[in-house]
């Protein structure tokens, strides 16, 4: 397999993992705005998630196993959300935020164990 089989995957589910984390908690510092807007935009941008991350996912699964990609998925969450929370929300992680994401990123690396 080429490398790029590898690597398109993960670069496909960090773009999505960027809009997802927008989806979900960008309406944090618009606390203001009516709660049914805010569902409504985090639906339109999760649209454009499901458009990078189900095509990851696809493209993923001809190299990785399904519990690979999630494994994958949920680092790349944590990272694309702790850059996020502090630029954006402006909110930084504490050192057991980041103990609870290292342990949940060593559980990732047993994923690739045979």
């Amino acid at each position: 397999m080429p490398w790029t089989a590898y690597v398109y995957p993960v670069l496909l589910l960090v773009a999505s993992n960027v809009f997802m984390t927008f989806a979900w908690y960008g309406h944090l510092k618009y606390k203001s705005a009516p709660l049914m807007l805010v569902i409504f935009v985090s639906w339109g941008i999760a649209f454009f998630e499901y458009c990078l991350q189900v095509p990851g996912n696809r493209l993923g699964s001809a190299v990785y196993s399904a519990p690979q990609l999630k494994g994958i998925q949920e680092v790349i969450t944590l990272l694309v959300f702790a850059g996020f929370s502090a630029t954006y929300l402006g909110q930084s992680l504490k050192w057991n935020h980041w103990v609870a994401f290292g342990l949940i990123a060593v559980a990732a690396f047993f994923m690739f164990k045979e």
